[in-house]
This record gives C-alpha cells, sequence and structure tokens, in this order.
C-alpha cells in the first residue's frame, strides 16, 4: 500500500504553480515583445544640457507606422553651445538601431522625445547634412522646450508683430551638405493635386515644408490621449480639402502639449487648430524621408509657434472661416466646402492655394474657357467686400484658374495687412462662370463725331474694337462736355481699359493695376472696404474726359480742380507721401460692360470753343 505524504503533494502543487506563472511570464514577455513601444515609460524628471556629456547613452520615442510608439537608441557625440542663439545649446546625437539607420532622420519625428539615463533631454529637432550615410541629429534642450511656451495663450492677432522666420531655413547656406537645421516639417495635403502645390511651391519651400499627400480620418475617442511619441500638428485648411502639418509630441503637462523641438513658422502667439496625426508608414529616401500620415480628429489649440516648441492646449479648438467655391459651366455646377485659419501671413495664401485648387480639379471646370469671377467675403461689423471680374484664358502653361486665386489672395492681402484693425472674417463665397471660347477684347481705334465742342454740349464717341480671333465691331457711347468748361480750353478724351484710367485718375498708386490700391491710402478699414469695392472692372471699356486742371490725392480722398494756393499749402506736411498731385482732373467717366477682359488705351483731344 502506498502512503499518502502531505508534504510531497504541497511541493509538487507549488512546483506546477511557480511552472505555470513561468510559462505565462514567457508568452506574456513573447507576446508583449513590444510593450515598450505601445505604452513607453517615461520619467517626469528632466536631465539639464550642463549635465550632458559625450558618450552618454540614451532613447526615444517615435511612431513609423500605425499607432505603435517605437523605441530606439542613440548616443550623445557632444553640446554645441550657443547653437540656436545665445545661451541656447543644441546636443549632437547619432541615432542607432536597424529602422534610423535605415530611414535616417524623418520629415515628422522632429519633437521625438529624447531620454538619457532615463530622464528626459530634449527633442529631436535638428538633422545633419543631406545624402549623409550617418543619422546624426540635433536635439532641442528639455529647458528650452519648456520655455517656448511659458507665455503662450495670445491671440492670433499678437502675432502680427512677429515676422515670419526663416531662422532655420537661413542655416543652410554652408557648402558641402554638412550642416545643421530643422527637421522637415510635413505638410500633408488631402484632397490637392499636386499641380495646384507646384504652382505655390516657392512659398511653401521658403518655409521649409516637405509637401506630403494624405488622407484624413475620422475623429476617435482616444485622438487627445496623448503620449510623448504620438503625433499631431496644426489644421491649416479642413473640409472637402484639408492642408495640415505634423510633427511628433515631446512631453504633455497637465493640458499643455509640446512639439517639434522647432518652430513651425516661428509664429509667436496663435490661435489654430490643433489635430491628432495617425502614422500610415514611413517612407525611406536618400533626399529626404518622411513620415505618411492621416489627420485625425481636433484635440485642442496649438497657442504657441516659437524658436524652441510649438505648444498647445488640449480642449477646444479656436473657430475658422467657411469658404464655399462654387463652379459653373454648361456641364453643370459643383460646389467645394472649406475652413482656413485666420491668420494676417497665413490665410491669403492658404486662400489662393484653396481655391486653384478646388477650381482646376473640378469635373465641370475646363481650360481655354472665360471665367468670370463673383467673390463675397462678410467681415463681423463692417460691409461685405465684393470681388468682381473676368479671366480670359492665357497662352501660357499657367492654369487659367490661377488668375481667379491670385485676385483673391490679393483682395484678402489687403484686408489683412490694413493698418488700422484686425478683421474678423466671418465667410467667404466664391462663385466662378466658366464661359466656353476665349472672350477678350483690344481697343483699336476711337473718333468723335466732331473735332470741337462747345460748353455743355454732347457727343457721340465710337470705340473699333477686336475680339480674340473674331472680326472687329463698333461700340457706342456719349460725352458731355462740362457747362461750366472755359472755352478755349482743350479737353483730353481717353478710352482705356480699367488699369489705364487707374492710372491716368490715380496717379502711381493706380499703376499696379485694378486689383491692387486704386488710389492714396485710406483712412481706416471701412474707406478700404469702400475702396476695394469701388474699384474698376477689368471686363469693361472706359471713356474718360480729362482738363487741364490739377487734381489732388489726399489719402483717400480725390480732390479735383484744386487752386494752385491750396497745393502751395501742403509743402510743408510732415508725410508728403501720403499727397500726390496729378496735372489733370477727370471731369467725366463713362464705361460699357464687354463679355471679357478689355485691353487697350487711345487718346484724342477735344477743344472747347
Amino acid at each position: 500500500m502506498r502512503l499518502s505524504n502531505p508534504l510531497f503533494h504541497s511541493a509538487s502543487r507549488t512546483k506546477r504553480l511557480l511552472l505555470l506563472a513561468a510559462m505565462f511570464l514567457l508568452s506574456a514577455a513573447f507576446l508583449c515583445s513590444d510593450c515598450d513601444a505601445q505604452a513607453p515609460a517615461t520619467s517626469n524628471e528632466t536631465i539639464a544640457v550642463e549635465q550632458v556629456r559625450p558618450g552618454m547613452q540614451g532613447y526615444a520615442y517615435t511612431i513609423f507606422a500605425g499607432d505603435q510608439v517605437e523605441k530606439f537608441d542613440l548616443e550623445v557625440l557632444g553640446v554645441m553651445p550657443n547653437f540656436l542663439g545665445p545661451k541656447q545649446s543644441i546636443i549632437l546625437v547619432q541615432l542607432k538601431g536597424p529602422k534610423v539607420e535605415h530611414t535616417g532622420v524623418v520629415a515628422g519625428m522632429s519633437g521625438s522625445p529624447v531620454y538619457l539615463e532615463g530622464k528626459l533631454a530634449g527633442a529631436l529637432s535638428l538633422k545633419l547634412g543631406v545624402f549623409t550615410k550617418e543619422p546624426i541629429a540635433g536635439v532641442t534642450p528639455i529647458a528650452d522646450v519648456l520655455a517656448g511656451g511659458a507665455n503662450s495663450g495670445g491671440s492670433a492677432g499678437d502675432s502680427v508683430q512677429s515676422g515670419v522666420s526663416n531662422q532655420f531655413a537661413s542655416r543652410t547656406g554652408l557648402q558641402g551638405g554638412a550642416e545643421l537645421h530643422s527637421i522637415e516639417t510635413p505638410l500633408v495635403f488631402s484632397g490637392f493635386q499636386p499641380s495646384a502645390i507646384q504652382k505655390f511651391s516657392s512659398q511653401l519651400d521658403g518655409m521649409g515644408f516637405v509637401a506630403a499627400q494624405g488622407g484624413t480620418t475620422a475623429a476617435r475617442p482616444d485622438d487627445a490621449k496623448l503620449a510623448p511619441g504620438d503625433m499631431a500638428g496644426m489644421v491649416l485648411v479642413q473640409g472637402d480639402v484639408s492642408i495640415n502639418s505634423a510633427c511628433t509630441v515631446t512631453a504633455i503637462k497637465g493640458d499643455r502639449v509640446f512639439l517639434c523641438g522647432h518652430p513651425f513658422l516661428n509664429l509667436g502667439d496663435v490661435q489654430i487648430p490643433m489635430a491628432r496625426s495617425r502614422v500610415i508608414t514611413t517612407l525611406s529616401s536618400d533626399l529626404a524621408s518622411t513620415k505618411i500620415v492621416n489627420v485625425g480628429g481636433p484635440i485642442g489649440t496649438i497657442t504657441s509657434d516659437h524658436l524652441t516648441a510649438v505648444t498647445g492646449t488640449l480642449g477646444p479648438s479656436p473657430p475658422m472661416i467657411p469658404m464655399e467655391l462654387t463652379t459653373h459651366s454648361a456641364f453643370g455646377e459643383k460646389t467645394i466646402h472649406a475652413e482656413l485659419i485666420s491668420h494676417p501671413k497665413l490665410t491669403p495664401l492658404l486662400i489662393a492655394l484653396t481655391t486653384l485648387n478646388a477650381l482646376t480639379q473640378n469635373i465641370v471646370y475646363g481650360e481655354g474657357t472665360t471665367l468670370k469671377l463673383n467673390a463675397e467675403i462678410r467681415l463681423k461689423g463692417h460691409a461685405p467686400v465684393q470681388i468682381e471680374n473676368t479671366f480670359a484664358p492665357g497662352d501660357t502653361l499657367n492654369p487659367d484658374g490661377m488668375q481667379v486665386a491670385m485676385s483673391v489672395m490679393n483682395v484678402f492681402t489687403r484686408l489683412f495687412t490694413n493698418q488700422f484693425e484686425a478683421v474678423h472674417v466671418e465667410n467667404v463665397s466664391v462663385h466662378v462662370e466658366s464661359v466656353p471660347g476665349r472672350q477678350s477684347y483690344s481697343i483699336e481705334s476711337a473718333w468723335l463725331e466732331k473735332g470741337e465742342a462747345a460748353p455743355g454740349e454732347t457727343l457721340r464717341l465710337r470705340v473699333l474694337v477686336r475680339p480674340y480671333r473674331g472680326a472687329a465691331r463698333i461700340e457706342e457711347t456719349s460725352i458731355k462736355v462740362p457747362d461750366q468748361m472755359a472755352r478755349g480750353t482743350t479737353l483730353r478724351v481717353m478710352v482705356s481699359d480699367a488699369d489705364w484710367m487707374n492710372r491716368a485718375s490715380h496717379g502711381f498708386a493706380g499703376a499696379i493695376g485694378p486689383s491692387a490700391v486704386g488710389q492714396g491710402s485710406p483712412a481706416g478699414i471701412d474707406p478700404l472696404i469702400a475702396l476695394i469695392n469701388r474699384e474698376r472692372r477689368n471686363d469693361r471699356l472706359y471713356v474718360g474726359l480729362f482738363a487741364p486742371s490739377p487734381t489732388m490725392l489726399w489719402d483717400d480722398k480725390e480732390l479735383p480742380n484744386v487752386p494752385l494756393s491750396q497745393i502751395n499749402a501742403i509743402d510743408g506736411r510732415p508725410a508728403p507721401g501720403t499727397v500726390q498731385i496729378l496735372r489733370e482732373s477727370l471731369a467725366m467717366e463713362a464705361s460699357m460692360p464687354m463679355s471679357g477682359p478689355v485691353t487697350g488705351i487711345i487718346s484724342l483731344n477735344l477743344p472747347v470753343r
């Protein structure tokens, strides 16, 4: 008979439990070999740049694909004092590991948190050289990153005084490709064609962006649950099309988010929507590796854009400018909806880019047609701004819609750069009608029914205009000599397009075209709006009757027939640049609408007997 030993059974049970526990731990370790990647171990402790020494081993976090935050190793090569400016050093590191040695320093990696001795040392922000064989990068010390957003929270209007800084981009002046410059920020375009982006490449390149095509994803409940190594960025345009930046998160302090480790554009205090970015994959390139990302849901507001960091606040996003662009042609009608940020340095460029893309990528749009623009900009507390012009197709490789985009951009530039008050745009409506054919006209000749006239007399005027590749035709109008005009005076009759009429009646200020400033500087935002709304249109034929008496242009006021005594009285005015004296006064003006742009000028003399 076999005796039962309780101690033996207890020991066996314990061994089995320990074996099961060991197997479970091994299985968990196997299944969670990248647990560090999914939930990086972060420390609230920081290490000062003064404590950093060459040879120190560390690591950083970033995303290469999906939502998986991955860890890669690095080694400190040294510290470069005063690199960014006085008392603003950077830490030079070499990245290690199969992925970073394959991709190099990646556009979108800026902001990746760097840890030395388990303490947060800073944000990956710079890369060394182009076509380099080793991934060497610069790190902005964490003290500078956190200080960059210490005073954030101002309004977008506060940033008007701080110009767009090319401080980092200008560091590429050294020859040989061995210079440190900021890691490029991917500017993610969704719904944009490369042909539209290319037309504004000079402006985008000068800002240090890498244009990348991406998409948008639906908002998710966990969008705002950020950890160091995740990605977020600025929302510049959203809707049927979108433009967003993408950076890596360095640190989160309460509801404050620190990104990039270098400026977006060094705009200062801003109010720009912040959204989650989700990485699809990382494209490896010898020229410029970059992350391909989709933009997620809104998570807060970017409040600060300074030399050493971009910072934001989790929570609601600021309002944007609604825009609606409708294209109408014989093939139908289509409308594009978008929202744009309100910023004096960015909105004009974004409105032009969005307009060109929405127009030229529209299925009812076609090149070689005449485009009739009718737009309205509604401003809070002011009358709406009206834009009306017609554009004939050209013979260059530029898309015909470029003229429409630049016309809208010019008006936005004038509104946002006015010297009187910050404008608040409530919405923008752009309607473009596409008419088949090239409808444009040139002025070939003009003549009066009589060679002279008496005061108060009305004369018939005929103008010979030639349509593009068509037979010339005669347009008729009449002019009336003012009753008070002195006999013996010789008047000048000018038949012209809008641009030439602006030059003649508004002097030098009007010589830059009908879409620019028509006469002296207005005295406020309302006079500026009135000035824009009454500007001459390019699809009209203008007739002006000029008398040989001086006209004074004083700010936005036009004073014809000014006596010589009044002209002499302004000689000692402190700002004579705001006053112009023209040798003629516009005594009468008429216009005839045409179905396309008009060009040319004819001048006739009319003696008064």
